[in-house]
């Protein structure tokens, strides 16, 4: 199927910054008193918007993060995002082939604006995204697994729900796309296939991806 609308999700898809958030997330929540290994802020967190780690501790330990817990966090983030963060490998050819052949494509991710920004900085992608491409679950107020993102964004990009493909490498993500009633491409660098139940069709290599779109 050729699509109309090439949807992706931004961390861990386009840069490489699950590794460097989660274990951020980790050692931030365990000094709050909340002891989080890297393995469980992957399990547990990978992919979701800032609420829902809010909502996760509070209904654990019925306790509530502290209210400057986002810029905190965000902060110690983007600082480790200007020292190591690099784009995931081969995300940049996938996107310059896109922009070539003239496919519509735009990123829906749980991050905030700023940290798309950020991240699309440092990783030497923010060629390819001008505003009107980027859509964050701050647009909708609820974040993944929630479809209403994907849904947004392919309104706003004026393309059916069924006409659009999205790129997803955590299980919150495919679960959206899905509820969206989206084709989705589970990503498998760093989530086992199994975890990605659902997903039209596993790839994981970047250089994959326009084949399995139908783009090679």
């Amino acid at each position: 199927m050729r699509y109309d609308l090439i949807i992706f999700d931004n961390d861990g898809v386009l840069v490489d910054s699950e590794p460097i958030s989660n274990r951020h997330l980790a050692a931030y929540l365990t000094e709050l008193g909340h002891p989080t290994t890297y393995e469980d802020s992957i399990r547990d967190y990978m992919g979701s918007a800032m609420h829902r780690i809010h909502e996760l501790i509070l209904e654990r330990t019925g306790q509530r993060l502290p209210e400057d817990f986002d810029d905190v966090f965000h902060a110690r983030v983007f600082a480790a995002f200007e020292q190591e963060l690099k784009a995931v490998a081969g995300a940049a050819e996938v996107l310059e082939k896109l922009a070539a052949d003239g496919v519509p494509y735009c990123v829906a991710s749980s991050g905030s604006h700023e940290r798309i920004r950020v991240g699309h900085r440092a990783a030497g992608l923010d060629e390819w995204f001008d505003d009107g491409r980027i859509f964050s679950s701050q647009d909708v107020g609820r974040g993944k697994p929630a479809p209403d993102l994907f849904l947004y964004a392919a309104e706003r990009m004026g393309v059916a729900p069924e006409r659009c493909a999205v790129v997803e490498d955590s299980p919150l993500g495919v679960q959206a796309a899905v509820a969206a009633g989206m084709d989705v491409y589970g990503y498998t660098a760093m989530t086992p296939a199994g975890k990605l139940a659902g997903a039209t069709a596993l790839f994981s290599d970047m250089g994959e991806l326009l084949g399995r779109l139908g783009r090679s």
